[in-house]
């Protein structure tokens, strides 16, 4: 049956169904919080137009328990892609040219009387995907009035952003709908000084994110500055409200309260976390809730028991917790409804996992994931006096033994990031070598302590079992010989 469109997926039952008629089928499991979800919904939609023999479908992941466990979603969007009835590949994250791509490599060419099409999607893609994928690029990539991948554009763009209000604030999410705890209560602060601000989302431009690490010398976020002056983040801004030194040092600096709607929007009503008073939650629950929150240091509201998750999601959380070695406390949201209703307007987070820090919400999984990625996690937690049991050696040793055959590169295997790493990618496909990989790009502490704990000094790096095999130049050379694969292989 022809699909060309895409249809809701309403119960594993239904799944089975479909795969037993042996046809190509592709899911995608996305959640309406997520915005990346959505983006890459509309590449789907058109992939399903131009393969209009396969069957596409889209899955709620938590409103579908069943299928997301079944398939191991931890995070969305995830694609699951079946051939003949079997699972034959999967893809994590919002990239539209590997999604085009493995679409393509399961469903075929678009026509049978067409090749595939070349460009950077290296697959089979009709016009409208490629549309799309050209409109996702460009809506993603923020370009302004600066020279990308130059230290002194970059330099540029920093300064003129942290310039242009005499307040600016760089979070994640805005100021109407923050991604983070520690967003939140900076905006709160604001808000209650009746202060003008900007805002930046640094989880729209990774540019940013990760240059302005480096331009204040300051790695973790939300960062608060007042006439380009780096204030500090979360825990120094409460210190200087709580004490009266913010409204001081705005006031030294010109800066006064103002009782514009802006600054007054979101003030009425409004209590720690974001919680609104005419919310409806009783004294009694907001009590109980904050007890529960502040029971331990690192708590997690999850669905199930850290040893029996009853969701991907909250598997998730609960792997990079103990890969962190960090101790922590759970609620199973699904004993007391009071609880899980109560706590999504508590938080104004609507969907579970959550995790929070010291009493201030963290995010559900997509963020505690990123932040794990990027290290900021392990931050965070030093900064509110957390002791985590996990050295970077230990750290690295664990990434380089986590595959038999793995690779440090710049980028992904769909997405490699410099010809070095294609290089030896292709070099790996072509002796059809599987390996895991690793984005050192995503990650600088990894970066640099890998450079040190391996002694090699550049990227690419290939290790087998636990044992550095090298980088581009000794894989091409290996491959050349005829040696790779049984080098990889004893």
């Amino acid at each position: 049956m022809g699909g060309g469109s895409v249809k809701e997926l309403k119960s594993k039952a239904e799944l089975e169904k479909t795969l037993a008629e042996k046809t190509t089928v592709i899911l995608h499991f996305w959640a309406s919080w997520c915005e990346a979800s959505k983006q890459m919904d509309q590449v789907f939609s058109h992939l399903s137009t131009d393969f209009p023999h396969a069957r596409f479908f889209r899955v709620e992941a938590e409103e579908q328990p069943e299928i997301s466990e079944a398939y191991s979603v931890a995070a969305v969007p995830y694609f699951v892609f079946f051939k003949d009835g079997k699972s034959v590949d999967t893809l994590e994250g919002a990239d539209p040219s590997a999604l085009a791509n493995k679409v393509a490599k399961v469903a075929g060419s678009v026509t049978a009387d067409e090749p595939a099409a070349p460009a950077s999607l290296g697959m089979a893609a009709g016009p409208a995907i490629l549309e799309t994928v050209k409109d996702f690029a460009k809506d993603n990539s923020k370009v302004e009035s600066h020279s990308p991948g130059t230290g002194n554009g970059l330099k540029l763009r920093l300064e003129q952003l942290v310039n242009s209000h005499p307040v600016m604030l760089f979070m994640k999410g805005s100021p109407e709908e923050p991604r983070c705890g520690f967003s939140r209560t900076v905006v709160d602060i604001l808000m209650k000084e009746k202060i003008k601000f900007g805002s930046f989302d640094i989880l729209t431009d990774d540019e940013v994110r990760e240059g302005l690490k480096k331009f204040s010398n300051w790695p973790t976020y939300p960062q608060l500055y007042c006439k380009g002056e780096l204030l500090g983040g979360c825990d120094i801004v409460t210190a200087m409200h709580e004490s009266g030194e913010l409204k001081e040092v705005l006031l030294d600096h010109g800066i006064e309260a103002s009782d514009s709607s802006k600054a007054e929007a979101t003030e009425p009503g409004m209590g720690k976390g974001g919680i609104s008073e005419a919310s409806g939650l009783s004294a009694d629950l907001n009590s109980r809730l904050d007890s529960l929150i502040n029971s331990s240091p690192v708590m997690l509201f999850m669905k199930g028991e850290p040893d029996t998750p009853r969701c991907g999601f909250s598997r998730k959380v609960v792997d990079i917790l103990r890969q962190e070695k960090i101790d922590f406390k759970s609620f199973d949201i699904l004993t007391d409804d009071e609880v899980r209703q109560g706590l999504k307007v508590y938080s104004n987070w609507s969907s579970y996992p959550q995790l929070y820090i010291k009493g201030e919400l963290i995010g559900g999984s997509d963020i505690v994931l990123d932040m794990q990625k990027s290290g900021e996690l392990s931050k965070v937690l030093a900064e509110k006096g957390i002791p985590n049991g996990i050295t970077l050696e230990v750290r690295l040793k664990q990434l380089i033994t986590s595959s038999p055959v793995m690779l440090f590169m710049k980028g992904t295997p769909d997405a490699s990031r410099c010809g070095f790493s294609s290089k030896v990618v292709n070099a790996l496909k072509e002796e059809e070598v599987e390996f895991g990989s690793f984005d050192i790009l995503t990650d600088e502490e990894v970066r640099q302590g890998l450079k040190t704990l391996s002694n090699w000094p550049t990227f690419p790096q290939l290790y087998y079992k636990g044992e550095l095999i090298g980088g581009c130049d000794i894989i091409l050379e290996l491959k050349s010989n005829g040696e790779l694969k049984s080098t990889l292989s004893e």
